[in-house]
């Protein structure tokens, strides 16, 4: 590898205006599309070489599909385009006097600079559940998570100590949003019907699957009758479901909530809450809350030509007074909107504001198990919603070829209910009672 001192972003000079993206997800995918390039030089920069696809990152997780199926490189996305530049790199701050952005290779300067940095996971300060939890936010925890979930089944199948086997099953998923429910859901389906035929010796009835959140109700974004027939459906899949419960502590073998309780697990999944990846040189006049404040225009508060987008951004209404929704839609009809102001900006035409036209809101619970919330208060369950899940992700997959691979996976399942290759490809070495158990790929 070359020394950083000898890397730079090597991004030619231009004399069309230079928008510099920091972020290639949804968003900032999304205002790329719509940017016309023989009008501007478009730069983005993300310490991610892909857009992927997030709402699906649970069934990587679960085995349901294989990584590369929700994800596209950034530059197959845009390799049609001359004046589009893509750096793998991580940007360290923003001058917004100098009209510059700092990374770990050298500078660049913009003329427009649009934040869609979108969310991480937020720990609430507690560096402990930090460190031995297991986040859900990005392709790499998604491959994480699965060779976790598959080493504990391999570990339990080979101890007869009841009580380190019942650590290795037991998984807790914090936070009953639509990540943790779509989780809990996938690997109830997994323990009735895939984890019997592969670990035979194992009697999967004393696994256990815990979804626990603060509240009083599962998925509280949605609407009360959904989020009444989502707990009802986990339940039928026999997910132990806590609410009003918050997590105190975990040591990586078990997690102690705020009451008390404890419960010993390997495997305790982070799905409790994000906060915005801001970023060092914003003044924090502009930040509320992890998410830069903007306007009806997407400037953030104070600055004319920096502007944000997607979850990173709080643009408050009377119909949204803590900001829109931190879910794809936002994002993507944000980024369109704004490249469409940047070319009535250059063509000296007003601007026109941001009105967010909500599609609804959907998640899945398992087979033929689905809540979807409408446009005009409607709500859906069940088959219908399910198909429409379905349906609604198919179609929002960037690329024919991701398109065409979900799509046989899914239907595959359908009639076999079998999941894609359960392999793991990360090595695990994991201390207990002073006996080291390591497991490593064959031939090593």
């Amino acid at each position: 590898m070359l020394e950083m001192n000898k890397l730079s972003l090597n991004i030619p000079d231009t004399t069309k205006p230079r928008v510099v993206v920091i972020g290639g997800g949804f968003g900032g995918v999304n205002l790329v599309k719509y940017l016309p390039e023989k009008d501007f030089q478009i730069v983005m920069l993300s310490k991610q070489n892909y857009y992927g696809f997030w709402p699906l990152l649970y069934q990587v997780a679960t085995a349901g599909l294989e990584p590369e199926s929700i994800a596209e490189p950034i530059r197959k996305l845009f390799d049609d385009r001359h004046d589009f530049h893509f750096r793998f790199v991580r940007v360290t701050d923003i001058d917004p006097t100098a009209k510059t952005v700092n990374t770990l290779i050298g500078a660049i300067k913009y003329d427009y600079l649009v934040i869609a940095t979108g969310t991480q996971s937020n720990y609430f300060g507690n560096k402990q559940i930090e460190q031995k939890s297991f986040p859900l936010k990005q392709l790499s925890d998604a491959v994480n998570l699965r060779s976790q979930l598959l080493q504990s089944f391999e570990q339990a199948s080979m101890t007869r100590d009841k009580q380190i086997r019942q650590g290795l099953l037991n998984i807790v998923i914090a936070g009953a949003g639509p990540t943790g429910v779509e989780l809990a859901g996938s690997l109830a389906e997994m323990r009735q019907h895939i984890l019997p035929k592969d670990y035979p010796g194992l009697d999967f009835r004393e696994m256990n699957i815990y979804l626990v959140d603060g509240l009083d109700r599962v998925l509280p974004p949605l609407t009360p009758a959904s989020s009444k027939r989502a707990h009802e459906d986990l339940e039928k899949l026999g997910v132990n479901i806590k609410l009003n419960k918050l997590v105190a502590s975990y040591d990586g073998e078990i997690v102690t909530f705020k009451d008390g309780e404890q419960i010993p697990t390997q495997t305790l999944v982070w799905a409790a809450g994000v906060t915005g990846a801001t970023i060092e040189g914003m003044p924090a006049a502009s930040v509320e809350r992890g998410r830069y404040i903007v306007n009806q225009f997407n400037q953030i508060a104070g600055f004319e030509d920096i502007f944000a987008i997607g979850d990173i951004a709080v643009m408050k209404t009377d119909k949204w007074p803590k900001g829109h929704p931190q879910v794809a839609q936002p994002a993507l009809q944000q980024g369109a909107h704004l490249a469409k102001n940047l070319v009535r900006q250059l063509r000296q035409e007003a601007w026109k504001p941001f009105e967010y036209f909500d599609k609804g809101s959907l998640a899945i619970v398992g087979r033929a198990r689905a809540v979807a919330d409408l446009p005009g208060n409607k709500s859906l369950g069940g088959f219908i919603a399910w198909v429409a899940w379905l349906f609604v992700h198919i179609y929002y997959l960037i690329g024919f070829r991701s398109k065409l691979i979900v799509l046989s996976n899914w239907v595959y399942r359908l009639f076999t209910y079998e999941r894609g290759t359960r392999i793991i490809i990360r090595p695990l070495v994991r201390h207990d009672d002073k006996t080291v158990v390591e497991l490593q790929s064959a031939g090593k």
